[in-house]
């Protein structure tokens, strides 16, 4: 890493630790009584929703950076591709099967074939004489979103509460009754996959120019290509599982780094995990401190605001760009 990116990484850093600290500073109160409670287990509670928060984030940025790299095109994201809308409907078809909620460990097996299942039909029909059409891409991500997401719906209605459950999961939010031991083992499968990410940086860089110049210089491609898959499916099947699809954080994370700190892929992945966590926290905290009459705002209503409108430039750059 040179100058630049090491300075980006670190108040990426100082960043994330403050809005980490906010947010155990932030009650069911707002802004009312801010500081840190003399109750262990409010704390334990909050510290616990900064947790997941953040690691929810990070898989989400990290996802992000990952499938941009893998199909080259800067639109790619685990919301906008289907893969969280594939996550999302086998956990809730695996919830109906089953009868009842199920935990985090039994549903991420469901959520992480169903992503990588929907990354790989998209990936299939966008290719054009060998080659990725990025629009046509990202219009059949939406549209198996879509359809996905009403089939999510269709089961989520015959369920005893009639989706209730399901239809506010399917907005976004962190769930509050993750077992520490299943955080524990989403953060080592992500801190797994960020290692990995790191170490092949280079192989990235490579693979951005073509796949024969990567091929010259020793990459590869195939198993780089399986390993960027996998990781983005884990990484959206690790986000699905503890909070539900939560949108654009892994579309706007990757872009804000890479105006940061330059295209180089070793610092894209740790600072688009780095963004995503803080992206993810401070939306946490902002609802807490926005309460409405009907409770509080789902997480991913926020972080849509926020990456909307930044998806239709990236997406009118594109359209210019052909």
């Amino acid at each position: 890493m040179n100058r630049r990116e090491v300075v980006i990484i670190l108040v990426l850093i100082v960043l994330c630790i403050g809005i980490a600290v906010l947010r155990l500073m932030v009650g069911s109160n707002g802004l009312d009584g801010l500081g840190f409670s003399d109750n262990q287990t409010i704390m334990d509670l909050r510290f616990n929703r900064v947790a997941v928060g953040g690691l929810v984030g990070a898989s989400l940025g990290l996802a992000g950076a990952l499938l941009q790299s893998l199909l080259r095109n800067p639109l790619a994201a685990p919301g906008l591709m289907g893969l969280s809308a594939g996550a999302g409907f086998a956990v809730t078809l695996t919830t109906w099967i089953q009868g009842a909620a199920i935990g985090a460990s039994m549903a991420a097996f469901p959520a992480l074939a169903g992503a990588i299942c929907v990354l790989v039909f998209v990936w299939a029909l966008s290719q054009r004489r060998g080659l990725i059409d990025p629009v046509t891409m990202i219009l059949i991500g939406v549209i198996v979103s879509v359809i996905l997401g009403a089939a999510t719906m269709l089961i989520a209605s015959m369920m005893p509460d009639r989706g209730y459950s399901v239809s506010r999961w399917m907005m976004g939010m962190l769930r509050e009754d993750i077992e520490i031991r299943d955080v524990w083992i989403a953060a080592a499968v992500f801190l797994v996959i960020v290692g990995w990410g790191v170490w092949a940086g280079r192989s990235f860089d490579a693979m951005a120019l073509s796949e024969d110049e990567a091929r010259s210089v020793g990459v590869h491609v195939a198993a780089v290509r399986i390993g960027q898959l996998v990781g983005a499916g884990a990484l959206t099947a690790i986000s699905i599982v503890l909070a539900g699809p939560i949108g654009f954080v892994g579309l706007v994370c990757p872009h804000i780094v890479r105006v940061l700190a330059g295209p180089s892929h070793r610092t894209l992945v740790i600072g688009s995990a780095l963004c995503g966590f803080a992206l993810v926290v401070g939306a946490d905290t902002f609802v807490r401190v926005v309460a409405t009459d009907a409770g509080r705002i789902p997480i991913g209503v926020v972080t849509s605001l926020i990456g909307g409108p930044v998806f239709l430039i990236l997406l009118l750059k594109q359209r210019r760009s052909f």
